[in-house]
């Protein structure tokens, strides 16, 4: 596992914000991260989907879960595992036995940010798909949380829902996870994303200065390795304009 830095500076950022990014656990092993999110200290830690694999894997996902929230204000999103895996009140139960806070399309005010939730499409139904993109997500939350002042910081677990819905709108920044990097990375681009298919657009990095893409955190994929393309805890720092690093 490596750790990526990003740093981003805006007008509307009060104080520094050190954010732990972990996305796509897939109820994996998490001792590693517990100790190097030990060394970084962050403000929060965003869970921007896909903590939970399927509905036989589940007590890993939860386990750290408890245990990063009695470290750190933990705030989780909703991908397409996590639905596939619990359903309804039996997912939101569980998580609120974590300390986590679910963003479920919706938002809080934490350390001077507005920092939402967007839940996966397929919150609402429908078949799963590695070749087709996911449902369309709740636009309306979009919509109130993007009128909100201050610096806007958004979980989104599928990068795909970058260009259709949400690049229009006032949002800042966006961390997004779902692709695993393209799996086998060939230099900065990846094979294949699920919602995207071959040789992917949004796999790993800052895109248009906004969309944050996390290489996840899962080991493998259940029918191929992760090639060229290294498990990555991404820690991002908020700067005002002005301040100095």
């Amino acid at each position: 596992m490596r750790v990526t830095r990003y740093t981003v500076r805006h007008a509307a950022i009060s104080a520094t914000v050190r954010i732990a990014v972990v996305a796509d656990l897939h109820n994996g092993r998490y001792e590693e991260i517990l100790s190097a999110l030990a060394g970084e200290v962050p403000t929060l830690v965003a869970v921007p989907g896909d903590f939970l694999d399927t509905p036989h894997k589940t007590a890993r996902a939860f386990a750290f879960l408890r245990e990063v929230a009695a470290r750190y204000p933990t705030f989780v999103s909703l991908g397409n595992h996590d639905v596939r895996s619990m359903s309804g009140e039996a997912l939101f139960s569980a998580l609120r036995h974590t300390g986590a806070t679910l963003l479920q399309n919706s938002s809080v005010f934490f350390a001077g940010i507005q920092l939402g939730g967007l839940s996966t499409g397929y919150a609402h139904g429908g078949k799963q798909s590695r070749l087709r993109p996911p449902p369309a997500p709740d636009l309306a939350f979009l919509d109130r949380f993007s009128a909100t002042e201050g610096f806007h910081l958004l979980l989104s677990h599928h990068p795909e829902y970058f260009d259709p819905y949400i690049a229009k709108h006032p949002i800042e920044l966006i961390l997004s996870g779902h692709a695993h990097g393209g799996q086998w990375s060939l230099g900065r681009h990846g094979l294949f994303a699920p919602g995207q298919g071959l040789f992917p657009r949004y796999t790993a990095g800052l895109y248009h200065g906004r969309l944050l893409v996390s290489r996840g955190l899962c080991r493998t994929h259940p029918y191929l390795l992760r090639i060229g393309n290294p498990r990555e805890l991404v820690m991002l720092t908020l700067l005002p304009a002005e301040e100095k690093v």
